[in-house]
Formats: structure tokens, C-alpha cells, sequence
């Protein structure tokens, strides 16, 4: 469905409050506080959690992480990848999943390896730096009111936390709650929402190692289908290496830890029958489970990450959908509260859910290949994956993880451009030129703001339809020639980078969406 939206007027008199701390918690709430929201982020715990988790972004969510003002630090702390790998028992390539290390269209490698406290450094130096976020840790939700969908439109709710060393509980104003807590959420036990079971449940132990020496190795992600034990292996940064082993039948992580036999799980990558030079510097056991949120919503309060969706992470994407699903809302929420009709917020599930689900069938797919279904049929499923692999197109279509072209939402356009350019995907942060000709990518071009992109020979009408809506106009004849020819129509692009509308009348739609330009940060955190 689309919905074409008027103007409205009532801004939000109460913080938005952001239950969790976590990235995907920390970038609802920049994004929010650096277009003037206030915000209260609410979070269990005192420090950033240490267990491993996260390890990879692709070039499409590093604009996400410009648009928090982190990228220079998170490149500094991390490093591209060559893509995936998949291997037989005896390590023999099935299928690889390529992944170039050069700059995309969209500004950054397509594959990049991190160490998930790093990029929560960053971001949290960001959160209690900013004067618009009051973060308060050890903080335990126990309920929230007065934000339901039988709630008064615009009126603040509350929300009651206990101080977890005190024990004292305190009652917030909220004029909307982010619930980004995670698989566990507390936000969503209290909306009462249920997970659906996309078919896939296991137990993985995680052992992260830091080496003496280089290990000779591929700098890719390697996951090994082997039906005796499936494994996971990859380089992080540096020295850092992540091994991944599926537990099998009733073992613990206890009987894989012990020094003789983790020596032998990892000599396939480290060549040695011993843990020599090698120290391990966290394990953890996961149950990798593959769940979607039966609703992210329930008037005024919002699941995000994997609150609403849990992933296997096969692929890479839990991190990024949680950062996608912030990066969707926060900029409906900043322009719901500047003035922006509320029922630009009934687009976040409808534009989400559909690529959360597709990221997560894709994940379970990996796992099939890896686990075989965890049925007889294991050794046929994987000759078929390995016969697949060598399909022209297939790796390349299990390993895409670009937004999808929305097909619902608010004011999106439906009509091809010149049979080239198609609205309601997400457009390439390409390189155009600014008002001095030097070479800059969109994005920046646009402030991370809702914007028109155009070209210096495109109609009069084009400038005029932005000027009469209050948007910023970038002139981009640098863009590719297909783009550049739609570009000459006028394309209204969101603060996500999604193009919703072509022509004067879309432009002038994206009037209601106004927002002021993001605060620029004082300093990109490094």
C-alpha cells in the first residue's frame, strides 16, 4: 500500500526513550539526537557487553555508520574481506562467495571485519558526549504505558525503570520507545508479541583467539559443511581469529575447550597439534536461531534489531538489519516530531520486515548447506548446494544482501524511469561534484537529509518543485549516465538513501518530510 502524506503539526515534548545500549541501540539514538530529538537511552548493564558477537558490515550499512559519525574510526579499527567460502569435510572449496576489497558504488569495500566492542566504543563515546542524550545504565524496564495504539495521539507516555543497584523505580516521560533489547527483549514480553520460528535452532560454541604469529590463512569467511561437526572460521583484525564449532548431540563447551581436543578443532587453520602461541580470549556458547517478530509495533512503541528478528549468522546480517531497522525509523520519528504526519511511521514494518525475513532465509540456506537440515539427507543436500555453487548467478544471489527495491510504504513511487533507474530502492552513494567541482559522494552531498538530486540541464520546474518544498537540491552530473537520466527528472531521496519518488509531483510530496540538517559531530570518533 502507498500513502501520500499531508502536513501535520505536533511535535514530540518528551524523549524518546531507547531501551538499550547495544549498536543498534546507541545508533536509534544519534540518529534521533543529531536532528534535535532528545533522547533517553536506558541500558541493564554498565559497560558495553564483552562477549563476542558481530563481526562484519557491508558497504551499504558503512553509510550508516558515516551517518553516526564513526566511519573514520570504525576503518581505522577494521578491514575489508574477500567474501565467503564454502568447504567440504576435508576443507575442499564448494562455492565462494566473492567480495572486493576496492571501494563499492557504495563508497566502502563490500566486506568488512570488525570487533564488535571497537565499533561500541565508538559509539558510545558519541552517546554521552552528546547534549541531547541522557544515558543512564543499570537500568532495568518494568513497564511501560500510556503508548499503546489506544493511546491519545501525541501525548507522553511513561516508562518505569528500576535502578538494578538501588532498587529504586522512577517513572520517564516518553513521547515514543525504541525497544533495541536485543533477543531477550523486555520491550517486547511487555507488548506481549510472539516470535515466529523460521525453521532453524542450534548450538554453536564462539571462541575468539589472538595468535602470536600470522596465521597462513584465507582472509575471507570460511564455513566448513562438514556433517560430522559444521564450523565456522574467520580473521578479524589483526591477530584476531573467531573459530565457530556446532555442538553436537549432548556435548557442552566444556568437552570442545579442553586443551587437546580445541588444539585438534583448530588445526586445520593453525597447522599445529597444540595451542601454543595461542591465546583464547573469550568463548561463549550461542543457540543460532532463526525467529521473526510477529509485529515490530505497537502504537507508539517500536522493536528494533534483533528485538524483532534473530538471525543465524551464516551471512553476516544480524548487525546490519538491527542498523538498517534504525536508520529506517529514526529519520520518521525526528520528522514525525518536527511536524511530519504520524502516519509516516506505518511505512518502518511494512519497508523492514520484508528484507529482515529475506536476510534470514538467506542465513538459514548457509546453515542448511553447512548442517545438511540436520536430517539424512545431509550428504545429497550438499552435493546439490556444491552442484548449485557452480550455477552462474546463484553465490551471487545467496550473498546479496542490498536493500530490496521497497514495495509498500509512504509516498513511494511505482513508475520505471527511462526503463533504468527503479524508485523505491536504495541509490548509489556515488561520487558527484559540489558547487567548487570537487568530487564528493551524495550522501554527503545531501547532509544525510531528504533531498533532490538533478542535473544542471534538467527542467526549471525540478528546482522549483525542491525550492517550494524546502528541500536541498544537489546538482550531480557525475552520476552514472543510466542514473544521471533519471536524475534529470528530479529523484526525492530519503535521509536513508532510498529513492521514493521521480518527477515534480514526488519532489513536492517530500515536503512534509522536512528535517533540520543533522548536527555535525564535534569530531569523527577514532
Amino acid at each position: 500500500m502507498t500513502t501520500s502524506l499531508p502536513r501535520a503539526t505536533r511535535p514530540a515534548t518528551a524523549p524518546v526513550v531507547v531501551v538499550g545500549a547495544g549498536p543498534v541501540g546507541s545508533a536509534a539514538a544519534l540518529l534521533l539526537a543529531d536532528r534535535g530529538v532528545p533522547v533517553t537511552v536506558l541500558d541493564r548493564y554498565a559497560e558495553p557487553y564483552p562477549l563476542p558477537r558481530a563481526v562484519h558490515l557491508d558497504d551499504e550499512v558503512l553509510r550508516i555508520v558515516d551517518d553516526l559519525g564513526v566511519v573514520d574510526g570504525f576503518l581505522a579499527r577494521s578491514r575489508p574481506a574477500s567474501g565467503l567460502r564454502l568447504l567440504d569435510a576435508q576443507h575442499r572449496v564448494m562455492g565462494e562467495f566473492t567480495r572486493s576489497a576496492e571501494e563499492s558504488s557504495q563508497g566502502y569495500a563490500e566486506a568488512n571485519m570488525f570487533d564488535q566492542p571497537d565499533l561500541e566504543e565508538l559509539l558510545r563515546a558519541r552517546l554521552v558526549a552528546h547534549p541531547l542524550v541522557s544515558l543512564r545504565t543499570r537500568r532495568d524496564v518494568t513497564a511501560v504505558s500510556g503508548l499503546g495504539a489506544a493511546a491519545a495521539p501525541g501525548a507522553a507516555g511513561t516508562v518505569t525503570a528500576r535502578d538494578l543497584d538501588s532498587g529504586a523505580e522512577e517513572q520517564l516521560p516518553a513521547s515514543y520507545v525504541l525497544g533495541c533489547d536485543g533477543a531477550n527483549s523486555t520491550v517486547r514480553d511487555l507488548l506481549g508479541v510472539e516470535m515466529e520460528d523460521l525453521g532453524f535452532t542450534e548450538q554453536w560454541l564462539v571462541i575468539d583467539v589472538v595468535a602470536d604469529r600470522d596465521l597462513d590463512v584465507w582472509d575471507g569467511v570460511e564455513q566448513v559443511c562438514d556433517p560430522a561437526r559444521a564450523a565456522t572460521f574467520m580473521q578479524l583484525v589483526g591477530r584476531r581469529y573467531r573459530f565457530e564449532f556446532q555442538l553436537v548431540g549432548d556435548e557442552t563447551a566444556e568437552d570442545l575447550t579442553a586443551p587437546a581436543v580445541l588444539a585438534g578443532l583448530l588445526r586445520p587453520w593453525t597447522g599445529r597439534d597444540d595451542l601454543d602461541g595461542l591465546e583464547v580470549v573469550r568463548q561463549a556458547t550461542y543457540t543460532f536461531k532463526a525467529r521473526l517478530a510477529s509485529r515490530w509495533r505497537d502504537g507508539r512503541v517500536f522493536l528494533l534489531g534483533d528485538a524483532a528478528h534473530l538471525t543465524p549468522p551464516f551471512i553476516g546480517q544480524g548487525l546490519g538489519a538491527g542498523l538498517r531497522d534504525a536508520h529506517n525509523l529514526a529519520w520518521k520519528v525526528a520528522s514525525v516530531a518536527a511536524g511530519a504526519p504520524p502516519e509516516l511511521l506505518d511505512s518502518y514494518e511494512e519497508e523492514r520486515r520484508p528484507h529482515a525475513r529475506a536476510l534470514v532465509k538467506k542465513a538459514v540456506v548457509v546453515g542448511w548447506a553447512m548442517t545438511g537440515g540436520q536430517d539424512r539427507a545431509a550428504a545429497v543436500r550438499r552435493v546439490a548446494i556444491a552442484v548449485l555453487c557452480r550455477v552462474p548467478g546463484f553465490t551471487g544471489t545467496v550473498i546479496d544482501t542490498t536493500t530490496p527495491r521497497l514495495r509498500g510504504g509512504v509516498a513511494l513511487g511505482s513508475a520505471r524511469v527511462a526503463g533504468a533507474l527503479v524508485p523505491n530502492a536504495v541509490v548509489a552513494d556515488a561520487v558527484v561534484a559540489d558547487a567548487a567541482g570537487e568530487g564528493q559522494r551524495l550522501d554527503a552531498a545531501l547532509g544525510h537529509r531528504v533531498g533532490v538530486v538533478t542535473t544542471a540541464d534538467a527542467p526549471l520546474a525540478v528546482r522549483r518543485a525542491a525550492e517550494a518544498a524546502g528541500l536541498p537540491v544537489v546538482v550531480a552530473d557525475g552520476l552514472p549516465r543510466r542514473l544521471r537520466r533519471a536524475a534529470r527528472r528530479g529523484l526525492l531521496v530519503r535521509p536513508d538513501g532510498v529513492v521514493a519518488e521521480v518527477g515534480t509531483a514526488g519532489v513536492a510530496r517530500g515536503a512534509g518530510w522536512v528535517l533540520p540538517a543533522p548536527a555535525p559531530s564535534s569530531a569523527q570518533a577514532s
